[in-house]
């Protein structure tokens, strides 16, 4: 028989979604602070906690989201961290399935660039998000430091979705690292890992329509 905390945590995960469509209503700071202060209880390695977030107002987001999608435009690609040189076999079977229930969605067809391309600028634009949290970590703690900010992601948009606020966690954002450092003041001895777009979810938006589907067990396990 499942416990009650159990429950409680397989429903957030159920409700929990990649948000792609939000309402323009601001999350009071308090909330925010509550959602950190609940995400920041996940394991880390030796307690180091190496997350940073940098939270922007709406007024900050719509600047910055300025800045990346004249850069995206333009074509500008520099992550501080390499990304991934390419999906292969079931990974990239993932990849692509997901990526046709958002076209199928919003009503992209197959070869329709010029939608698909609209499509991905969004991401820079955080969806419409009314704020966005920025994530770093210690360039010196390398792989592992990432891997902590990971843990911490995962429970700021399960915490997040506790108090009602939709989330999306965005690498393309860091794909941009320079135009970030640069607009939000950042160090250099950082690594800028992600984004997190919050605020609340818009349920008519076509992108909110669709959930994304989950391997098996069997799938992921291999038992020795």
């Amino acid at each position: 028989m499942m416990s009650e905390d159990l429950s409680a945590l397989q429903r957030l995960l159920d409700r929990r979604y990649s948000c792609r469509g939000f309402l323009g209503k601001q999350v009071p700071q308090e909330t925010i602070e509550e959602i950190v202060k609940t995400a920041q209880k996940v394991p880390s390695w030796c307690n180091s906690q190496p997350w940073q977030l940098d939270i922007c107002s709406p007024k900050k987001t719509k600047a910055l989201a300025d800045a990346l999608t004249k850069a995206a435009m333009a074509g500008l690609q520099s992550p501080d961290i390499v990304f991934p040189e390419r999906y292969l076999g079931v990974y990239k079977e993932r990849r692509s399935t997901c990526g046709w229930q958002l076209y199928d969605a919003v009503g992209i067809t197959k070869g329709d660039r010029e939608a698909s391309y609209k499509q991905m600028i969004e991401n820079f634009r955080f969806f419409g998000a009314p704020q966005v949290a920025v994530v770093t970590t210690p360039k010196e703690l390398g792989a592992y430091g990432a891997v902590d900010c990971g843990a911490f992601v995962t429970a700021f948009t399960l915490a997040a979705q506790g108090f009602g606020v939709a989330t999306i966690a965005q690498a393309a954002v860091a794909g941009i690292a320079p135009v970030v450092r640069e607009k939000l003041g950042l160090s250099t001895n950082r690594n800028i890992l992600c984004a997190i777009s919050f605020g609340y979810e818009d349920k008519d938006h076509p992108a909110n329509q669709f959930r994304t589907i989950r391997a098996e067990p069997s799938d992921v396990i291999d038992w020795h």
